[in-house]
């Protein structure tokens, strides 16, 4: 028996589903029962029957799946395997800006720990958080903890006034435009998609600035041929996959999440046959971080 056939067999056994993000490696996606960016995981976690979650991605994910489902197991096939984003904003400053601006939102990006998001108003992910922002009564917003989505939405939402923090994805930000540039050299057919993750200087090249499903679902749909993608280079086996005969390029500096890569077949079986890496959330603290997920969900719903 090879080790997916291991899996699948362990999967029946343990009433198992596998949810893999779309930064981890082929072999993890193709095994997945359901791949996606972290919207639909998390609009998908809630709606698992099963007794156990397999998720293959990073720590908050995993948390953010056992906030929504916490009768359900949810295993890490990596425990270590975190997001250095997701802890780039603290309690003492949102304190803070609620004392300094009345009609305040604090709108935490789903990349975010537990304790972040129980100290938030509503959670939103790249692929909403222009809709979501649109529909708070809000004027003011404080957007945690990514500075450059939180430019982005700014931009798409000029009727609110944001203040920004100053946390970051560290492969979307290492992102260089002389790289850009010279794909654009290069292939000069081709149409740039950027996720908002990505510095402002790196979106004003694109052609396209959306969430990892929005730059899936926007090659689809091009007639295009060649694109240029600026996004963590893990993608590419879902681009390919539903968009056979066009070619995609990454920057020269290949965006790699080093944490994804951390996910393998190996380590998906063993959670599986051990039940090591369960996700615990303290009950109250779950509670509080579950509003705004929820909140996020019916805002998405409209």
């Amino acid at each position: 028996m090879d080790i997916k056939e291991e899996i699948n067999q362990l999967k029946k056994e343990k009433d198992a589903v596998i949810l893999a993000h779309y930064y981890v490696r082929p072999e993890v996606q193709e095994i997945a029962d359901y791949t996606g960016d972290s919207f639909y995981l998390s609009r998908t976690a809630e709606k698992l029957t099963c007794r156990v979650i397999v998720f293959a991605g990073v720590f908050f994910m995993g948390e953010s799946a056992k906030i929504l489902n916490p009768e359900k197991v949810v295993l890490m096939p990596e425990v270590s395997a975190d997001c250095a984003m997701a802890h780039m904003a603290d309690p003492e400053t949102i304190q803070k800006m609620r004392d300094t601006y009345d009609d305040l939102a604090v709108v935490c990006y789903i990349n975010s720990t537990a304790e972040l998001k129980r100290h938030s108003d509503v959670c939103v992910t790249s692929a909403n958080a222009v809709q979501i922002v649109r529909e708070l009564p809000n004027r003011h917003i404080f957007f945690i903890p990514d500075r450059n989505l939180a430019r982005f939405v700014a931009r798409q939402v000029p009727e609110k006034h944001f203040v920004f923090n100053d946390g970051f994805c560290p492969v979307h930000e290492s992102m260089k435009v002389r790289e850009i540039e010279r794909a654009r050299r290069q292939h000069p057919e081709a149409l740039t998609l950027v996720h908002p993750e990505c510095p402002a200087a790196i979106c004003d090249m694109a052609d396209y600035v959306g969430s990892t499903s929005g730059i899936i679902r926007y090659a689809q749909d091009s007639p295009s041929r060649e694109f240029i993608v600026c996004t963590e280079s893990g993608v590419r086996w879902e681009l390919e996959r539903k968009n056979p005969g066009k070619t995609f390029y990454f920057p020269d500096t290949e965006p790699v999440c080093e944490d994804m890569k951390t996910i393998t077949l190996e380590k998906i079986r063993d959670v599986l046959r051990t039940g090591n890496n369960e996700i615990h959330v303290e009950e109250s603290s779950a509670s509080q971080a579950a509003k705004p997920l929820e909140r996020m969900m019916d805002l998405a719903a409209k």
